[in-house]
């Protein structure tokens, strides 16, 4: 009932860092797509806009996590009858090992305008969705063939959740507070195979905190920093501080640092620090509607020697409507 050491050693560190880093998914270029951490940003940019991405992490390390995700979100109902509507789709692929996530969520928000001009608003999101967990059996590596405590095949658990958020935009500054994964305190994710049970390293519940502003520099550049709080309450806090440079409202050249923070005094289990990264991250708008992103992570641990860094690459489509249509710019 033994697994291999080095496989077995490998997926333990992996889990206690993911769980360090609050197990939750997090893109580097989440800036660009803040559908990915609250649900009210739905419809934030006044036109139907499809954002994909695609997160290789830790490569070169065996079973590191692949992400890959695809989001559809506008407006529904435009600001100017009134309270708007914004809607959105999320559909996530998650796999670390032999452990896979699949994901889909559907996101409702309430837009309020603040003013007359309806630059400024305040918008309340909702998304429920539900994720099958699925472990690979196969993939295992053991000595003994018979052992009937690990499964020959494929085991799935679903569980239901949901998502809520409170965002709060203008032309120059945003703010956001969002809860993910509600439910996740109160049902437990199991697989089941021939009478044994298998606890999944399964999402948490997260808060997430995020703000950013404008800073115009001169005619042609234009300076947006920004930051990110998550904390699950259980774990170290995850802060990420972003700075990102936009030249002629076409290219965006910037990078970000994320590390733990001892807000709520809480400590790593020993033998586990702090997963601090550093990103590199570049973005490209072609002709006001295309976009397209890359990001690269390093990790600034005793991980860096073991993996070759992260890679992160985006593509975002805009569809405009002219009766959705906005004087102001959307940099958020």
């Amino acid at each position: 009932m033994c697994l291999r050491k080095g496989l077995y050693t490998g997926l333990l560190i992996m889990a206690g860092l993911r769980a360090g880093a609050q197990q939750n998914v997090q893109f580097s270029q989440y800036v660009f797509n803040g559908l990915s951490v609250n649900p009210a940003y739905a419809g934030y940019k006044d036109a139907w806009y499809l954002n994909t991405i695609y997160r290789k992490q830790w490569t070169g390390f065996p079973g590191a996590p692949v992400t890959g995700g695809v989001s559809y979100d506008g407006p529904f109902r435009p600001l100017r009858t009134g309270a708007g509507i914004g809607l959105g789709v999320q559909l996530m692929a998650d796999m670390v090992g032999p452990q896979k996530s699949y994901s889909l969520y559907g996101s409702y928000a309430y837009r309020i305008p603040l003013d007359a001009e309806q630059t400024r608003r305040l918008s309340f999101g909702l998304a429920v969705g539900v994720t099958q967990y699925h472990l690979e059996g196969n993939t295992l590596a053991y000595f003994d063939n018979d052992d009937p405590v690990f499964p020959g095949g494929s085991v799935n658990a679903y569980t239901p959740d949901a998502r809520f958020g409170i965002y709060y935009s203008s032309p120059s500054f945003y703010a956001g507070l969002s809860v993910m994964d509600l439910f996740s305190r109160y049902t437990s994710t199991k697989y089941a195979w021939k009478g044994f049970n298998y606890q999944n390293i399964r999402k948490s519940q997260h808060i997430y905190l995020t703000t950013g502003v404008m800073l115009p520099l001169s005619e042609h550049l234009q300076l947006k920093p920004s930051l990110m709080i998550k904390d699950d309450f259980k774990g170290p806090t995850n802060l990420d501080v972003n700075a990102m440079l936009l030249i002629d409202r076409v290219f965006w050249i910037g990078g970000s640092f994320r590390t733990a923070v001892p807000v709520w005094k809480k400590q790593l289990p020993n033998g586990l620090e702090s997963l601090n990264a550093a990103s590199a991250i570049v973005e490209y708008y072609i002709g006001g509607k295309w976009r397209i992103g890359y990001a690269y992570d390093l990790n600034i641990n005793e991980l860096a020697g073991t993996q070759g860094g992260s890679h992160e690459i985006s593509i975002g489509i805009l569809f405009p409507q002219k009766k959705f249509s906005t004087s102001s710019p959307r940099y958020f």
